[in-house]
């Protein structure tokens, strides 16, 4: 049987890899520029605006097909 606190040493020494592993891959990352930061932003709203509204078209066109469908059975 395992010694009492080698398990939380254990735990304690894989959170600790963990975490310099985390760090030594933040170190690679090649971060953007301010400039590339805020045009992808921009890019990321407006595909985000244009789905909201073709979605929303959508919804709105097939909600009057069906109150239209529903008129002819009531």
């Amino acid at each position: 049987m395992a010694p009492r606190g080698f398990f939380f040493y254990t735990m304690i020494t894989a959170i600790s890899a963990y975490i310099n592993g985390a760090i030594e891959e933040l170190e690679l990352v090649r971060w953007p520029t301010r400039q590339q930061a805020v045009r992808l932003s921009l890019i990321v709203l407006a595909f985000t605006l244009a789905s909201a509204a073709a979605f929303g078209l959508v919804d709105f066109l097939l909600s009057k097909l069906v109150q239209a469908l529903l008129s002819f059975v009531s």
